[in-house]
Formats: C-alpha cells, sequence, structure tokens
C-alpha cells in the first residue's frame, strides 16, 4: 500500500465521497437489520446487528479481493426473448425479489399485530440464527451492489478498504439509535419498510437490464422521510384536534 499516495488531495477526496456513497448505501442495510433484529428477544438483537454489520464488511473485503471475479459477473450467461442475463443481473434479481416478499410478509405481520393488539407478542420469538441467515442473504446482495460502485468510482483498491472499513465503523455506531427510533415509531417502521419493497423493486428492474438513476429513489425517500419525521414532531407537541366533529344522534350521546 503506498501511504504517500493516500495523502495526495486526490486519493483523501476519493476515499472520502467514496466513504460518503458506502454510508448512504448502507443505510437501507441499517434498516433491514433494525426490522428483523425486533423479531429477537432484546438480550440478542444488538449481538444479532452487529454480526450482520461485521458480516456486510467481511462480504465486502471478500468481493474486492475477488474483483476480478466480480467483474466477470458482468458477462452473460443465457438469453431469454433476446435480453441476456449475467451472474450480477440473477443475484440483483433474486435479491430484489426476496426483499420484496420479506419486506411484505413484515408489513402484515406488523399490521396483523396492531390490528389483534398484539404487537408485543409478536416480537422477541424468532430464533437466533435464522434470523442471521436472512441477515447474510441480503448483505450478500447489498455488498455486490456495493463493491460495484465503488470499483466503478475508484479504482485503487486499497482506498476502497478504507473506505468500506470507515463506512461500516460509522454504522455500527448509528445502528443501535436507528434501531432504536424504528421500534420507537410504528409509522416509521412501516414507511422504513415501503422503503425496502421500493429499493427491491429497483433491484429486480436492475436485474431485468432497466436502470433507474438511485438519485431518484434517495430523494424519493428522503421527501417521504422528511414529512414524516415533520408530522411526528407535530404529534409530540400538540394532540391531534378535529375541527368537524361529526353530530352524533341524541340516543348515542354519553349521559354525563
Amino acid at each position: 500500500m503506498d501511504i504517500a499516495f493516500l495523502l495526495t488531495p486526490e486519493a483523501l477526496v476519493s476515499l472520502v465521497t467514496l466513504t460518503a456513497m458506502e454510508i448512504v448505501l448502507g443505510i437501507d442495510n441499517i434498516v433491514f437489520l433494525s426490522i428483523l433484529s425486533t423479531r429477537l428477544p432484546s438480550d440478542q438483537q444488538k449481538r444479532a446487528r452487529r454480526i450482520g454489520l461485521v458480516g456486510a464488511l467481511g462480504t465486502r473485503l471478500g468481493l474486492l479481493l475477488a474483483i476480478s471475479w466480480v467483474m466477470g459477473l458482468t458477462a452473460s450467461l443465457f438469453s431469454v426473448f433476446g435480453h441476456g442475463f449475467s451472474g450480477r443481473d440473477l443475484i440483483l434479481l433474486g435479491g430484489g425479489l426476496f426483499l420484496i416478499a420479506k419486506s411484505t410478509h413484515e408489513v402484515h405481520s406488523h399490521l396483523d399485530a396492531a390490528e389483534d393488539g398484539a404487537g408485543s407478542k409478536k416480537q422477541g420469538t424468532a430464533a437466533f440464527w435464522p434470523v442471521v441467515a436472512q441477515i447474510v442473504v441480503i448483505d450478500i446482495v447489498f455488498s455486490l451492489d456495493s463493491v460495484i460502485t465503488a470499483v466503478g468510482m475508484v479504482p485503487q483498491i486499497s482506498i476502497m478498504v478504507i473506505a468500506m472499513v470507515a463506512a461500516i465503523a460509522v454504522m455500527l455506531v448509528a445502528a443501535e439509535t436507528i434501531s432504536h427510533f424504528v421500534q420507537r415509531h410504528p409509522t416509521i417502521k412501516v414507511l422504513a419498510l415501503s422503503f425496502l419493497m421500493l429499493i427491491g423493486v429497483m433491484l429486480v428492474a436492475e436485474g431485468m437490464g432497466q436502470h433507474i438513476d438511485k438519485g431518484y429513489i434517495y430523494f424519493a425517500m428522503a421527501f417521504s422521510l422528511g414529512v414524516e419525521l415533520i408530522n411526528l414532531r407535530l404529534r409530540r407537541s400538540a394532540p391531534v384536534v378535529l375541527h368537524h366533529q361529526p353530530t352524533l344522534p341524541a340516543e348515542v350521546v354519553p349521559k354525563p
């Protein structure tokens, strides 16, 4: 590793830019970890999140060391109706479908629990290693996208490694705060699951050869999150008042 090169302005700018990009790309990973970990008992949730993030780092570094194999995944394996599918396409397609299915299942479980009034019974009942296995599966998909993005931005593997380690370190620090925030606000959890569905659709589209600019996706997510944060602040500062309450019939008006 050339230390002198890493201290040049060009390398530092590339490192900061790539680290910021990796953190942004890792937010959806943290959200997925936070939601899945709520299925575990409270004393196992932090451990599961740490294993998931360390596993994500290991996957990313492993893919970097096998960079020639990763680049080979872009070669077409077969064609369907004139459209070629590569190994990368199949991984993104499978990961996107898994993310859509898992997010949809979590939304149904969340809403069913709310209707039954049994939200607390739904949490803390899952086994540890099956949850970790689901985290590992989706880590592979997110890691592949992250590594391919890094390769496209920076040619030096040393900068990629430093950026990914720094990004995972930031995510480890932020994971607890994000997880607790998501758990305290059910509407944020549903919104986060909707984001994961959107990312799943984007991955499926990418796997089918339809490129979608991630800037549009992240802007829509940031706008929706901003609106929801404003709603949370308003609900906390003042109770909701119905200005146009319907007039009840005399027979159903409660007596004093």
